[in-house]
């Protein structure tokens, strides 16, 4: 496989840094500390053409390959995994989701206004008592002639008060367990619907997370995404492709742990020299810098596959166990150079160590990416073709 990056990924690396370096660095100390989600940068991602990056053009998106979609996210996670986290919601889980499994009269309604940016998704599985265990969902949807009428709550979603479109998880038919899960796609404006942020949290203090709560929404069967029963399925193909997108993230992490260690050891003294003369700080920085370019290779060899539509399941999860465990090791070994000073918010890598814990839970805990591994290893476990699968790469 050829890695080399064209010149168009080069140039959208270099706007994307540009972007971050003056839209989100100057102030995300502050929008951290008050837990504060800006929501105009979505507006400026939108007018660069990133909240459609790989939705093809005909939809209204950029028509980008996925490993452009990785470049983005990761210089996006450089800044603050808050905006990574909402593009991987929005794009990876909620657009690619609809664009895979939609109808067509679901993607000219939802789909276009996505990925131009004028309306914003995001994704409902996770539920006080349902996480890793998808099949314990207590959210139903009841159906009555032209409509399905849900009830239920969710938790921990991202962009639960900024979102427009909700790609939302419910049983139909309990009796079959997971197979009796079916996927909505229901609007913020819908009778019964409500959310709430959550406060409080350890890290991503400047991202919009908390709860969904439906209360009798009538939502048109229209919104049926996929057929009945399909939901686990679609929602174990929108993990492929948000796990994508939180792995390419968790590179800008060890990224922004390096960059702000190598100054650090350039700058900082002890018993007479640069702390990065001190090999026990060089076996940190090295260890950093082999995290980062593993994860890379492990995140482009998925984009690879994703871009030629071969399912990619087993790689999209060892990129996302990997890179996100050595992101949070780089975060951890950053504080740790900077010493005391790491333990406070005059540098940013208490930020990044907080930020880091969450990709390492969210979209399959590292306990679950590592027994699937195993699984696969073993034979246990094998991908079986799916319904519908993404398209290869088109731009048009």
């Amino acid at each position: 496989m050829n890695f080399e990056f064209s010149d168009e990924q080069l140039l959208l690396r270099k706007t994307v840094r540009d972007f971050v370096d003056k839209e989100i660095m100057p102030h995300i100390g502050e929008w951290d500390a008050r837990g504060f989600f800006d929501k105009s940068i979505l507006i400026k991602l939108s007018d660069l053409g990133l909240m459609g990056g790989c939705i093809p053009e005909r939809y209204g998106g950029s028509g980008m390959d996925y490993n452009s979609l990785a470049i983005v996210c990761e210089e996006l996670e450089r800044g603050d995994t808050a905006f990574r986290t909402a593009v991987s919601v929005h794009t990876g889980l909620n657009s690619m989701t609809i664009l895979q499994w939609g109808t067509e009269k679901q993607k000219q309604k939802y789909l276009v206004p996505q990925a131009k940016g004028e309306k914003i998704g995001a994704f409902g599985l996770t539920e006080p008592g349902a996480g890793s265990d998808v099949a314990a969902l207590q959210s139903t949807a009841r159906r009555e002639g032209d409509y399905y009428i849900l009830n239920g709550q969710k938790t921990w979603i991202s962009l639960c008060d900024t979102a427009d479109h909700f790609l939302v998880f419910a049983y139909t038919d309990k009796s079959k367990k997971h197979h009796g899960i079916s996927a909505f796609i229901v609007e913020r404006t819908m009778e019964g619907f409500s959310s709430k942020a959550t406060k409080g949290k350890l890290g991503i203090r400047a991202g919009n997370t908390g709860e969904l709560f439906f209360d009798h929404i009538k939502i048109p069967k229209e919104n049926l995404v996929g057929d009945e029963g399909d939901g686990f399925k679609i929602a174990m193909s929108a993990l492929d492709n948000g796990r994508f997108t939180v792995a390419a993230g968790a590179c800008g992490q060890i990224m922004a742990c390096l960059e702000a260690s190598i100054g650090y050891c350039n700058d900082r003294k002890t018993f007479g020299k640069e702390i990065g003369r001190h090999q026990l700080v060089q076996q940190m920085i090295a260890n950093m810098e082999a995290g980062l370019q593993m994860s890379r290779l492990l995140v482009y060899r998925a984009g690879e596959l994703k871009n030629k539509g071969i399912r990619n399941t087993r790689e999209t999860s060892l990129a996302k166990w990997q890179a996100c465990d050595f992101a949070n090791k780089a975060a951890d070994d950053a504080v740790q150079i900077h010493g005391a000073y790491g333990y406070s918010d005059e540098y940013p890598v208490e930020r990044y160590l907080r930020n880091s814990k969450a990709p390492v839970i969210y979209e399959g805990t590292r306990e679950i990416h590592t027994i699937m591994q195993a699984e696969y290893v073993l034979g246990y476990r094998k991908d079986k073709p799916l319904k519908k699968t993404l398209p290869a790469w088109d731009n048009q």
